[in-house]
């Protein structure tokens, strides 16, 4: 069936979130690899999008290594230097979306505080028609818990919601719901899925690649 929904992961889909590159360009990567061996940053932040408070656990990790303390801080004083840049083309998609009459939702782990700062920086990510935070629901893709709130919340049946995300387990997870997935490599194989999905004509994506600076971003 035609998706009524895209459902809209953000990090990595609509912004960059590579933290190993942030690091590599303020430590280095060698002192980058023994950090990320010796510290799970990606367990903390786990924390933090569980609904865990930032800035104290940041801060537990930091005292719980001494040894990596500056650089374990950096996850909250430089944090928005982490988060980007925006992926161009997939907010111009998710705009012609909106445009279009198709509803999109946001289904994200982010921390309650992470995403406020983000908001504040990326004004597209007020523009979904539903928000699904991790930090503010207190659940985390891909626990199974998170999909059926959305479900619920949205009364649409899982059929009608076309999910795209970057991470494997996610879109696994999604799929065994019943819903039609995408796992997010780029933006232009994206666009080709919501043209093979019936939600955006080939002229509609011709049109949002050169909002987004390319115009040869999509070919069929």
């Amino acid at each position: 069936m035609t998706p009524q929904a895209v459902i809209f992961d953000i990090g990595n889909v609509l912004i960059e979130w590579q933290p190993e590159r942030f690091y590599d360009r303020k430590i280095g990567s060698r002192a980058r690899d023994r950090l990320f061996a010796e510290v799970d940053l990606h367990a903390m932040n786990d924390r933090i999008d569980c609904g865990g408070n930032w800035q104290k656990t940041v801060a537990d990790q930091a005292e719980a290594c001494p040894r990596h303390r500056d650089a374990i801080m950096m996850w909250h004083s430089h944090w928005l230097e982490m988060a980007g840049p925006r992926i161009d083309l997939s907010v111009c998609l998710l705009r012609t979306l909106r445009a279009g009459g198709v509803p999109v939702f946001a289904l994200s782990n982010f921390g309650v505080e992470t995403f406020a700062f983000a908001e504040a920086k990326y004004d597209f990510l007020a523009e979904f028609d539903r928000r699904y935070i991790s930090g503010h629901l207190r659940m985390i893709k891909p626990w199974p818990e998170i999909y059926a709130h959305v479900e619920a919340d949205s009364g649409i049946v899982p059929q009608g919601l076309l999910f795209v995300d970057d991470r494997a387990k996610n879109i696994s997870a999604a799929a065994g719901r019943g819903w039609q997935t995408h796992l997010f490599r780029d933006a232009r194989e994206f666009s080709k899925c919501l043209v093979k999905s019936g939600l955006l004509t080939a002229d509609k994506v011709r049109q949002a690649t050169r909002d987004a600076g390319n115009a040869d971003a999509y070919c069929l």
